[in-house]
């Protein structure tokens, strides 16, 4: 959600620290600040805005310092403000902090009754002030952080700089990510590897608990219990794809026309003949899925929508009953747990706080195993989780996911066929559909040839201030993630309903004012849906209807727009482009920020 880089060089860092946070801008944030180390002041610099306003404020005179942190806020506690960015001073402590402070209330009183006056209106400003209250009682600028993070409920990842130890950054996570990047006479922290790209390849990882000691030449790293511990390095080895948008206006426009590649890299080397490879989600999981009688799936927004297309799915090809509940609740629902259950997680980064809070309840619980669907291997939801099976999507930096969702589509359905292959269930219909997933990149690319007639249909959309999503049976949560999109981007109120639903109560929104978009492909209730659809016209409803070739209806008030053939089972993932592509281009005509609409987050590791 928020951003943090932090670097502590032999070189000025001022450059490091704004090109890390520019890279971490995809994250969704309302405002931004740093703080650079130079013979022994600390220079802090914050404002409302973008990264681009917090440069305005140097001017041509770029500032130096070879220590410095920096962070990009996207508000929790506290209105958008320069006085509410980070990093929060106390001293000679410099603070930024990703997370929230569950106990900030009470904290702050402790410490306002010590005479100490607050400067804004955070929880994150009670852990500058802390630390601060600790440095005269602590050997070291790691005591004295240590001693203030044990005092702290809620979840954090933070780094402290200290003009009383110019030569080092402390970072420490519990429950939000930090890593280390490794170079040669430097070395970083960072909320997300990506902001550091510029300048190294090697990265170690910071684990629930781990405090680090970062300095120049070297770096430690103690565990929750102060003991000193080694952490694996890893290289990451891919080109940076991400920092370009190439011929494209928007990140989001170019990551809906890289659905058909990312679709083939979620497959490279998980189909042989007419079925799934074995052991596709790790060593063992073959064995595993033998006993599973259940699924339970948590996760949250667009995953959860890629869950509930494929309970449809698990019930079709794996005769599996499964359970769906949005992250943010699962665990406060006290959840029974039948014998024998799976635990799946669905997140693109891997780093949602709700969904890893899902998970490390459901530890405590008597699942068989737990298994994650993520586009990130190095992230906090694969290292925690049983099995993985990574979507290999590439990088996303639009907020609203689109390639993330489609790759989360095929690699549900890669469960789907595992579980039934290790189960010994419908060996004929797993191979009709490994053979149509092969086919799927080829008739993505004609999806996407409907641009042309959907640009046609937007400034109808454009206009108005509501839009409703119809779909029934599999094709109710590609309705709802159509309705999702328009209203992240576009900031159309949108809903999605089953359309079998309209006459308990939605109908009585329809007049030529709320354009009504439909999902009907040839299936055995096809008659029913355009029997639905009919209600919608004779009440002087618009409707724009995307629908299999073999669907017959006349349309006077909007448009009939036929969709290429698919395999029925396959068909949410070919309905799901328009959609994308519909959601983009009102969102171009009512002129809003379509990369990082507001209020929102790519990646919410906030609960």
């Amino acid at each position: 959600m928020c951003g943090i880089v932090g670097a502590v060089c032999e070189r000025d860092v001022y450059a490091i620290l704004i090109e890390g946070l520019k890279r971490l801008e995809y994250r969704g944030y309302d405002s931004a600040g740093l703080s650079l180390l130079n013979n022994g002041n600390i220079t802090t610099q914050k404002t409302i805005g973008k990264v681009v306003d917090l440069e305005n404020l140097f001017g041509e005179s770029l500032p130096s310092g070879t220590v410095g942190i920096a962070h990009t806020r996207w508000a929790t506690h506290g209105v958008p403000s320069s006085i509410n960015s980070h990093p929060h001073t106390s001293g000679p402590i410099s603070v930024v902090h990703n997370g929230i402070i569950e106990n900030h209330s009470e904290l702050r009183k402790e410490i306002t009754e010590q005479g100490i006056k607050f400067s804004s209106n955070t929880d994150s400003e009670v852990i500058a002030h802390l630390i601060n209250l600790n440095v005269c009682t602590s050997n070291s600028l790691r005591e004295a952080a240590t001693k203030a993070l044990s005092r702290l409920d809620g979840a954090y990842a933070i780094c402290v700089i200290s003009t009383d130890d110019p030569g080092k950054i402390i970072g420490a996570r519990s429950g939000s990510p930090l890593v280390v990047g490794l170079g040669i006479g430097e070395n970083f922290m960072a909320s997300d590897q990506m902001a550091l790209r510029q300048v190294t390849d090697r990265f170690v990882y910071l684990e629930e608990g781990d405090v680090a000691e970062v300095t120049k030449e070297d770096f430690s790293i103690f565990n929750q219990n102060g003991v000193l511990v080694e952490r694996d390095v890893t290289q990451i080895n891919e080109l940076d794809q991400s920092s370009e948008k190439g011929e494209y206006k928007h990140f989001m426009e170019k990551e809906i026309y890289e659905q058909p590649k990312a679709i083939i890299n979620t497959l490279d080397g998980r189909l042989s003949g007419d079925d799934v490879l074995n052991n596709i989600f790790g060593l063992g999981s073959s064995e595993i899925f033998k006993k599973v009688k259940r699924i339970q799936i948590v996760a949250c927004g667009t995953s959860l929508h890629a869950g509930r297309v494929a309970a449809n799915w698990f019930s079709s090809i794996s005769e599996l009953p499964t359970q769906i509940d949005y992250a943010s609740e699962y665990r406060y629902r006290n959840p029974h747990v039948d014998e024998d259950s799976l635990f799946v997680t669905i997140s693109q980064s891997g780093e949602t706080a709700d969904t890893l809070a899902g998970l490390r309840y459901a530890k405590g619980k008597n699942y068989l195993s737990s298994l994650c669907i993520c586009n990130v291997p190095t992230s906090s939801l694969a290292r925690e989780t049983d099995y993985s099976i990574f979507t290999n999507a590439g990088p996303e930096i639009g907020v609203a996911s689109t390639k993330a969702f489609t790759t989360q589509l095929v690699a549900l359905m890669l469960l789907a066929l595992s579980l039934a292959k290790s189960r010994g269930r419908n060996p004929k219909l797993r191979a009709r559909v490994v053979a149509a997933l092969r086919a799927l990149p080829e008739i993505l690319l004609e999806s996407l040839k409907l641009r042309d007639t959907i640009v046609e249909i937007a400034p109808d959309i454009a206009t108005k201030d509501n839009a409703l999503f119809l779909g029934r049976g599999i094709f109710y949560p590609i309705a709802k993630e159509g309705a999702l999109k328009l209203k992240e981007i576009s900031y159309i109120h949108a809903e999605a309903y089953p359309a079998g639903e309209l006459k308990h109560g939605p109908l009585a929104l329809i007049d030529e004012d709320i354009p009504v978009i439909a999902m009907a492909p040839d299936s055995e209730i096809a008659e029913k849906l355009v029997s639905n659809l009919e209600e919608v016209k004779a009440r002087g409803g618009i409707l724009y209807v995307f629908s299999d070739p073999s669907i017959s209806m006349e349309i006077e008030s909007g448009k009939l727009i036929k969709m290429p053939k698919c395999d029925f089972l396959l068909t949410p993932i070919i309905y799901t482009i328009p959609l994308q592509i519909l959601s983009y281009e009102v969102a171009l005509l009512r002129g809003t920020d379509i990369d990082q609409p507001r209020n929102l987050a790519k990646s919410v590791t906030v609960e």
